[in-house]
């Protein structure tokens, strides 16, 4: 039997599972529509929320950039892990004894204004759009290499998948379907890591096989991948990072970020009690740290393997023959995610350090050819040539290579290992299922997070509020409609790869939403207008900084500066400027606020309420 059938075996019956549970669990209410009707038990709740949490950035981008990145890439790792504690222990549990849909319900209650509520309708759109594309880029990838299809047809047939059971389930259909797709994911994540860690190290646990021996050389893996890759040309793979403070801050931006996504937040609202969250919370910790403890060892394993691919008799040797490459090789070319430029016409396949000559040439001739800037490429070739020769001496140059020649998508890296370390069929079978079990749970949270901002808050509660309950679930169905449409767009034209795009909508989450639950929550001072212009300023201010160095809406070549550490201001990446919009929030909501009138009495007594932690009942409608 092919690989091919093999893969489509097993994501049909993925598939015919998740259809059959939205069918089973269709929403028939606005309640099951957006809470699944307040009664989810929290060990189920956690694992739904996990499968939620665990999106393609967890699954298929997270291990790809801690393969590439190394120590530093442990970011996420801390930042998403500690945010999620974060909204357990200071979010959640408040949000669920004020017992409303949402989280601009919350705000606009909390800030007795319709205006505040608006506001943070446009700040959970742009972040949770902004969050989909990187779930539909996922998805697209998983999708074009397991369906043999071209990148943007898988992406397209992913969004039909989502459009089918998100549409027609709602958070009810949602929920139960992202239990199915936490034991899909789980299991296709940790098969082929145990398989891979007793493979290399000779121990089962992925987690501890990552700091155990080599069984080929009997030295520790990680003092095995330094030694490699930097033998390669690229920093060493435990190096730290030079920058430390934009590490604390994009660190701070992710944790900020997630405690403020709403897809997550409203998962809380689906419990009988509060003390439901709190469970909730607990075990969705327990579920996610399953995952998360295999997730370094994945990646440090991925980039061996890889380089032992490329480099079958060492780094110091030939590389592999472009003629002689492996099938995967091959299968992940045709998706365009692994492309090959032979730059010194040897018919053999460099992957090293270069510097950027390799991109600086490709941009030369593309300028050529194009009639683009050519003195500027030219430019760039000839500083790019410069660093190249000092690289380890000018080895790389003895050698005759003319550049780095295999550009490798990030996002493959976990789909693709399996198949990399050589294991059965049924293998990489097992792990197509769970890279769309991932991308799909999360870009199903997401859709409906939009599809209820547009339906419930703008509409229901501003626009028209005497709308039916079956005419308002008609609209919520059309909105995820086309949410879904425009993040299918979105994902085929993405700003980064999945994880770096995620990193951007927890950004915008941490910098405009979080401070203002944060205050809500915990401060009786702040008011409308305070809360108003700390939601826009943080919004602005990260929008702003994102588009200068990302390009303006994200459209290539709008950008004002080169997104290099040069040009940051105060050497603060786009990624980590969540922190610094929120810091921003927080000041000039507390400024604004004590300037102006006080909220009303029935307010602060609505604040003291909510941290009580008793006498809250099932989420409400207005």
């Amino acid at each position: 039997m092919s690989q091919f059938t093999i893969n489509i075996i097993f994501v049909s019956l993925s598939f015919i599972l998740y259809f059959g549970i939205a069918w089973w669990a269709r929403a028939g209410s606005t309640s099951e529509f957006y809470v699944a009707g307040g009664g989810v038990h929290p060990v189920v709740n956690g694992m739904a929320t996990a499968a939620d949490w665990m999106s393609a950035a967890s699954f298929i981008s997270m291990a790809g950039i801690l393969a590439a990145g190394g120590y530093g890439a442990s970011v996420y790792l801390m930042g998403w892990t500690g945010g999620y504690v974060l909204l357990a222990m200071l979010l959640a549990p408040y949000l669920r004894k004020f017992g409303k849909f949402t989280v601009p319900d919350f705000i606009g209650d909390r800030f007795y204004s319709k205006t505040a509520a608006m506001v943070a309708v446009v700040c959970l759109i742009l972040a949770s759009t902004t969050y989909v594309i990187g779930q539909m880029t996922g998805a697209g990838v998983a999708f074009s290499r397991f369906l043999e299809v071209d990148n943007t047809t898988g992406l397209i047939i992913a969004a039909v998948v989502v459009f089918f059971y998100a549409v027609l389930g709602g958070m009810k259909g949602i929920t139960y379907t992202q239990v199915a797709q936490y034991v899909v994911l789980m299991i296709a994540y940790t098969i082929p890591a145990v398989f891979i860690s007793l493979e290399l190290t000779g121990n089962p646990i992925p987690g501890l096989g990552l700091f155990s021996n080599d069984v080929q050389t009997g030295i520790p893996i990680l003092t095995k991948l330094d030694q490699i890759v930097t033998d390669l040309g690229f920093t060493a793979y435990t190096a730290d990072v030079p920058n430390k403070l934009n590490m604390v801050l994009f660190t701070l931006s992710l944790m900020i970020g997630t405690a403020g996504l709403p897809h997550v937040i409203i998962r809380f609202f689906t419990v009988p009690k509060v003390a439901d969250a709190r469970w909730t919370a607990g075990w969705t910790l327990v579920f996610i740290s399953l995952l998360y403890f295999t997730a370094p060892a994945v990646g440090a394993m991925a980039r061996l393997n890889l380089v032992d691919t490329i480099y079958p008799q060492g780094v110091e040797e030939a590389p592999l023959a472009y003629e002689q490459r492996p099938d995967w090789m091959k299968t992940w070319e045709d998706t365009g995610l692994i492309k090959y430029n032979d730059l010194n016409n040897d018919g053999l396949i460099q992957l090293y350090s270069d510097s950027g000559l390799g991109v600086a040439e490709l941009a030369l001739a593309t300028a050529q050819a194009d009639g683009g800037d050519v003195t500027a490429a030219t430019a760039a070739v000839e500083k790019a040539q410069a660093e190249h020769a000092l690289e380890r001496d000018g080895v790389f140059v003895d050698r005759g290579w003319a550049g780095n020649e295999l550009d490798v998508n990030v996002d493959i890296i976990v789909l693709a290992n399996p198949e990399i370390a050589q294991l059965p069929p049924w293998v990489i079978g097992l792990i197509a299922a769970g890279g769309l079990a991932a991308a799909l749970s999360t870009a199903a949270g997401l859709l409906l997070a939009i599809s209820s901002a547009i339906s419930h808050d703008l509409i229901k509660r501003n626009l028209n509020p005497n709308i039916s309950d079956a005419g308002e679930l008609k609209v919520a169905r059309i909105t995820m409609g086309i949410a879904i449409v425009v993040a299918t767009w979105l994902g085929i034209n993405p700003p980064g790869f999945a994880a770096q795009v995620v990193a951007l909508a927890f950004g915008i989450a941490g910098a405009s939403l979080f401070p203002a639950l944060m205050m809500g929550i915990f401060s009786k001072r702040i008011n409308n207008l305070g809360a108003i212009a700390g939601m826009l300023t943080g919004l602005i201010s990260i929008l702003v900084y994102i588009f200068v160095f990302k390009g303006w809406f994200f459209i290539s070549g709008t950008a004002n500066f080169p997104d290099t550490e040069e040009y940051w201001l105060f050497g603060i990446s786009p990624l980590s400027f969540g922190a610094v919009g929120a810091l921003l929030n927080f000041i000039v909501a507390f400024a604004v606020s004590y300037a102006t009138a006080p909220p009303p009495l029935h307010i602060q007594e609505l604040v003291e309420s909510v941290r009580s932690p008793r006498g809250a009942g099932g989420a409400v409608d207005h």
